[in-house]
């Protein structure tokens, strides 16, 4: 197995060091979309989307505020569909797409991969289809998600993982990759554990924003990151306990599993290099 690490849209906010960035308030603090592509004996698998074509080429499908809030940078050549062809392979080489949830910088690419089988965790794909909230119809965007087919729903199991529950994502396949539920953040939010043969990378989707959260020697988080993860959790208090939980992960297995999540751009670039 080999797994690539892509950033699929990088987005620009305002707020500098209170966003783990530089300067004041008004400075941009770079955030990334860190998606994983993976070279398994069952083809590809793309975990999360990032931004889409069809989003760089229209916004508009991705609202007014999140624009404004996030900024995102737009490049045709950050789309996944780009990223994978500037590695040799074509869309239609995706086989399965694996998203944490369902957010629009999470889901926006699902568009350019016709063929490939999304397997979401079904309370996700239901809160999605479903929204009751106002945060929930701001967070699923309908032109992103209405065109979607193949959806392949993966329902809670049982199976054990480090002390988590783990769910099979891609039932038949070669490739040992696992949704975790996490929920917090969204009711249906997950990581994706994949086995890569030295080890375990678990992808902690929007489980966390900066590496500070789950660093077993602690460290400051940016307090604009605590306040926006805070924000956009739909359930507060599973959120924090998760995390907790990830932390311990990486204190008591650190030789087994590497986390990372969506948006630090330092992780990114450290599994990188």
């Amino acid at each position: 197995m080999r797994i690539h690490h892509l950033n699929c849209g990088s987005l620009c906010p305002r707020g500098g060091r209170f966003f783990g960035g530089e300067g004041g308030p008004l400075s941009t603090a770079p955030m990334c979309c860190h998606c994983l592509l993976i070279e398994g004996e069952d083809g590809l698998t793309l975990v999360d989307s990032g931004l889409g074509l069809e989003d760089v080429a229209d916004p508009k499908r991705l609202g007014f505020l999140f624009n404004a809030l996030t900024r995102p940078k737009l490049s045709l050549e950050e789309t996944a569909a780009r990223r994978i062809g500037a590695l040799g392979f074509r869309a239609r080489d995706v086989r399965h797409i694996v998203p944490t949830h369902l957010d629009l910088d999470h889901a926006g690419g699902f568009g350019d991969f016709p063929e490939a089988k999304i397997h979401v965790f079904a309370p996700e794909l239901r809160a999605a289809l479903n929204p009751t909230n106002p945060r929930e119809r701001m967070r699923y965007r309908p032109a992103l998600l209405a065109g979607v087919s193949n959806w392949a729903p993966v329902e809670t199991q049982g199976e054990r993982w480090f002390g988590f529950t783990g769910v099979r994502a891609l039932p038949g396949s070669r490739d040992d990759v696992l949704l975790i539920p996490l929920p917090g953040h969204t009711s249906g939010h997950c990581g994706v554990a994949v086995n890569a043969g030295e080890g375990w990378l678990l992808h902690c989707g929007d489980a966390y924003f900066h590496a500070c959260e789950v660093a077993p020697e602690g460290g400051a988080t940016p307090i604009g990151l605590r306040a926006y993860g805070a924000l956009m959790s739909v359930e507060g208090d599973k959120r924090r306990a998760n995390r907790d939980r990830l932390r311990a992960l990486a204190r008591d297995h650190a030789g087994e599993v590497k986390l990372l999540c969506s948006h630090d751009p330092a992780e990114l670039a450290a599994f990188r290099s």
